[in-house]
């Protein structure tokens, strides 16, 4: 898209929101919300809020990450706490499990609204969103009637990157990063055990420098997913060697390399039948 066109969208969005009376952005810190805080900071000021809801589901690095980038934004930045877990629909993780979650953070979202006398929550869905396949989390926006100013004025998720570009965002190029419940495949019950023995794995990812990943919990076996072009680094002897150790402390029984790479929706049910995972198997030493 040419940049006046982009322009105009985005000046699009600044009026709408600036007919608000305030808006509280839900806020991971991710690409997406934080355009939109930037946005909603340029047409409000100090009556737009970026809220972030923690849970046993956000990893604290992405926790980290909302702070620092509602500082470089310069919007004011509230957190809530609350538990998916006590929803037993959510940790039966069936197929709508995403709209149960969706439905409580933005629930905690409307609270927050409601204590600072704002009405307006909005979200960063964007206009990519809506055909990337099974999306349950959508019909919760709907349903609460969240105000997704990006999908209102039809920004995609590429035009939301040349946004956050030219804002300065340092997340700007950051891959997506959906919630640790994301990790543990449907029909697998959610637990607080398995949510830190994936969060656990995945700061190891994090910490030798992978981009892309997940590691997935199938119920004590971890299944590791990187981007295609990080598979070399992946099965690399030290590192193997490093996740076996460190994955077996964290808790899980076996250890595999997915050879596949990295893909979304990995562990839905649009994608079972697929056929076999290609594994190469870290095994656990007795």
């Amino acid at each position: 898209m040419s940049a006046p066109a982009l322009d105009a969208k985005l000046d699009a969005v600044r009026d709408a929101l600036a007919d608000r009376d305030g808006v509280v952005v839900a806020f991971s810190g991710g690409v997406d919300s934080s355009v939109v805080a930037a946005l909603a900071h340029d047409a409000l000021g100090d009556d737009a809020v970026a809220c972030t809801a923690r849970s046993e589901t956000l990893p604290a690095e992405e926790l980290d990450d909302a702070t620092r980038v509602a500082e470089e934004i310069g919007i004011r930045h509230e957190t809530v706490t609350f538990s998916e877990l006590d929803n037993p629909d959510f940790v039966a993780n069936d197929d709508d499990r995403c709209y149960h979650c969706r439905t409580m953070r933005l629930g905690k979202m409307y609270e927050v609204a409601r204590d600072l006398g704002i009405g307006t929550v909005c979200d960063g869905t964007n206009a990519s969103d809506p055909g990337e396949g099974h999306r349950p989390g959508l019909r919760a926006v709907e349903e609460l009637e969240v105000f997704s100013p990006l999908l209102a004025h039809d920004i995609t998720k590429d035009e939301v990157r040349e946004a956050a570009e030219r804002y300065g965002l340092s997340v700007a190029d950051k891959p997506s990063m959906a919630c640790l419940s994301s990790r543990i495949p449907t029909g697998l019950e959610v637990t607080e055990e398995k949510l830190s023995r994936v969060e656990k794995a995945e700061r190891l990812l994090r910490t030798w420098g992978f981009s892309q990943f997940r590691v997935r919990d199938h119920d004590g076996l971890a299944r590791i997913e990187v981007a295609p072009d990080e598979l070399d680094a992946a099965l690399d002897s030290d590192f193997a060697r490093a996740a076996r150790e460190h994955l077996t402390d964290a808790g899980f029984d076996h250890v595999t390399l997915d050879l596949q790479g990295y893909r979304t929706g990995s562990v839905s049910p649009a994608e079972e039948g697929d056929g076999p995972d290609l594994e190469q198997e870290y095994p656990v030493r007795d």
